[in-house]
């Protein structure tokens, strides 16, 4: 098992970073101050962000650069900041030269039942984070999990991203936060991608950033393992999943907030103390 996904299991965490590798010199600032942030807060912190967002709702949407460039910039990243970084994967073939770079393989929510994918991801060794479909309920995450042990990796983490409500609308269950723990792994909140408008905008999702902090912070309230955050300099610019992107401006206030909420004693721990 890994140092970083044994941090991982042991202490609270953040995943974040813009939705897409769109620019470097972007990619790079934000990089850095997850890394101040989460050092001021005594977080563990992965840098996040994908070469490639295969599910973009138009053809013509920002996919990314590529694999091969984007690699080339989460190894500059993760070289001159020193934070891990996730990423995600589409295919079983893009996995291993991933893993190369990456410490965590992230697997979509529309992918997170492929067998072949999931078996990809697992035999490279690499921690795996696979987001909850917003079709799955928690508890058919279990066979998610069970088939990554199957193929021989332990190193898992469950990601809650809201569930489908109708058309073009999602809402948290955040009873799916305890269940999900139950199974013995990390646990994950995307305070992010669950306030995502899907296809709300017709050729793109839309998305209402306002109810980020408030999820966020009902999810440590949960007693959740770690939170996720898309955050760009700009979200009203970015061209991928601004609407729903925490501003870089923000991060800092959101994270002190969290910490101030893990560190409440809970009942149990009085009640021991």
């Amino acid at each position: 098992m890994n140092t970083l996904y044994t941090k991982l299991k042991q202490g609270h965490f953040i995943f974040a970073g813009p939705c897409a590798l769109e620019e470097y010199g972007m990619a790079l600032e934000t990089a850095y101050k997850v890394k101040e942030v989460s050092e001021k807060y005594k977080l563990t912190a992965v840098f996040k962000s994908s070469f490639d967002k295969a599910n973009r709702t138009s053809a013509s949407g920002f996919r990314g650069h590529g694999m091969k460039l984007g690699l080339e910039w989460l190894a500059r990243i993760k070289e001159e900041t020193g934070l891990p970084v996730v990423t995600d994967i589409h295919l079983p073939e893009q996995a291993a030269p991933v893993a190369e770079v990456a410490d965590v393989l992230q697997i979509p929510a529309f992918l997170c039942r492929q067998t072949d994918l999931l078996e990809a991801a697992a035999k490279t060794g690499a921690a795996v984070n696979v987001k909850k479909g917003q079709f799955l309920a928690p508890w058919d995450m279990e066979q998610v999990k069970n088939k990554l042990r199957s193929f021989g990796n332990e190193q898992i983490l469950l990601t809650e991203r809201g569930a489908s409500f109708g058309y073009n609308n999602l809402v948290v269950d955040f009873r799916s936060l305890p269940i999900m723990q139950k199974m013995g792994v990390p646990v994950i909140f995307d305070a992010t991608h669950s306030v995502q408008i899907p296809g709300g905008q017709g050729a793109c999702s839309g998305g209402c950033r306002e109810f980020i902090a408030g999820l966020a912070r009902a999810a440590a309230a949960m007693g959740v393992d770690g939170v996720f955050f898309e955050t760009h300099p700009n979200p009203d610019k970015a061209l991928c999943d601004g609407p729903n992107s925490l501003p870089l401006s923000q991060f800092e206030q959101m994270i002190k907030e969290l910490t101030a909420i893990w560190n409440i004693p809970s009942a149990v721990d009085v009640q021991q103390a």
